[in-house]
């Protein structure tokens, strides 16, 4: 199911969604992000939202609880939509060739990501040859 269109009526943007086990029960969880960062009432506005709809039509095969979160500060980028939203963020990213980069996200072209080590030299990186990356805060 697409969920865009009701992140949108919330004043919201889908991040993406996750089904995970914890403690012996399902979670469906959404993440939704909002320029100047995501609220109580925001995650609470989508749940009332999708709450009816998912009685209707469940996201899952299997009983569930549903929960609605910023996906946080320190947060998985997998798409080209991710990185974008972090445009200027700090990201920790290991390449497919074991390669751990921490540079920050200076921007993209295409398939193409920008990016400026810590000593300032400039990076560029095909997101294809990505497997795994974080924004992460130095505290």
């Amino acid at each position: 199911m697409n969920l865009e269109p009701f992140c949108k009526e919330a004043g919201v943007s889908f991040y993406d969604s996750e089904l995970v086990s914890e403690n012996g029960k399902k979670i469906y969880r959404i993440y939704i992000y909002k320029e100047g960062g995501v609220n109580l009432d925001d995650c609470a506005r989508l749940s009332e939202i999708l709450s009816p709809i998912f009685d209707i039509e469940p996201p899952v095969d299997t009983e569930y609880f549903l929960e609605v979160s910023s996906p946080g500060l320190e947060r998985k980028l997998q798409t080209l939509e991710h990185f974008a939203k972090s445009i200027g963020e700090k990201v920790r990213i290991t390449t497919n060739e074991k390669e751990q980069i921490e540079a920050k996200i200076l921007g993209l072209k295409d398939t193409l990501i920008f990016l400026e080590n810590e000593k300032g030299e400039k990076i560029s990186l095909e997101f294809g040859n990505i497997k795994k990356a974080k924004t992460f805060v130095e505290w």
